[in-house]
Order: C-alpha cells, then sequence, then structure tokens
C-alpha cells in the first residue's frame, strides 16, 4: 500500500499572514520580499524559510524559518525585532488550511548583523524552528 500525499503548507506565507495580522506589528511592512524602494530604514520584516527537514515516523514537518528585521535605527530595528520574537511564540496551535502549527523554537535570537548590500540599513537577524503537522 502506498504512503499517503503530504500536503505541505507554504511556511513562509504562514508566517507572514500570521504577522501581518498581529495588531502589534500593524507599522510594519511584513512579507518574504522586499518592498519596493526598500533601502533597509523602513520598518519590514523578511520572512525565508532556511531548511529544516520532515520527521516521516513523527508525521511532522520542522522548517528552519529566517526573520530580518528592519527599522529606521538600530534601537528602532532592536525594538521591532523584539515585537516579533513575542508574537511568534503566540502562532502555537495556529491552523493553517489543513495543518496545524505545534510548537514553535527559537534557534537563534534576534541579533545585529549589518546588510551589506544597503549601506543605511538597521537590521536583526533571528531563526526560529516551526513545528507543522501537515495534512
Amino acid at each position: 500500500m502506498a504512503d499517503p500525499t503530504v500536503t505541505f503548507p507554504d511556511v513562509e506565507r504562514l508566517v507572514v499572514d500570521f504577522l501581518a495580522d498581529r495588531a502589534e506589528l500593524s507599522a510594519a511592512t511584513v512579507d518574504n520580499v522586499p518592498p519596493g524602494g526598500f533601502d533597509g530604514t523602513q520598518q519590514v520584516v523578511l520572512v525565508s524559510r532556511a531548511g529544516g527537514a520532515w520527521v516521516d515516523d513523527q508525521h511532522l514537518d520542522q522548517p528552519l524559518v529566517d526573520l530580518e528585521v528592519y527599522g529606521p535605527t538600530k534601537t528602532a530595528a532592536h525594538t521591532l525585532a523584539l515585537t516579533v520574537r513575542s508574537a511568534l511564540l503566540a502562532l502555537r496551535g495556529t491552523v493553517y488550511g489543513t495543518a496545524q502549527v505545534s510548537d514553535v523554537i527559537e534557534a537563534d535570537g534576534p541579533r545585529w548583523l549589518p546588510d551589506w548590500n544597503r549601506s543605511a540599513a538597521n537590521r536583526y537577524y533571528s531563526t526560529v524552528r516551526v513545528h507543522i503537522r501537515p495534512s
């Protein structure tokens, strides 16, 4: 008998949609691509899947998600990064389509990381592991 097909959600879109709906992040642009005219000084949260793995015997996807958080100053970027960090904890238990987020684990907390492509940028970078039970 063949194994059933697993339908994986788009984890980038899952995180983007969740964060974009948070009231405390309403002043920031949240997406997986930079907005037009982006120079690194706007309040922006960029979300990218950075790897992770499927654990077949647990029927669990464990993607790593990188978050690049920008602001007009280093302090503002750091404050926004901490807000994102806190908001991500509320992702636990979220249902997205037919998938459910069972856990969010910080793999690497917010750290200052200059953006060498944008000289004026103020960026903090972090990584979380999201546990997802897909359909």
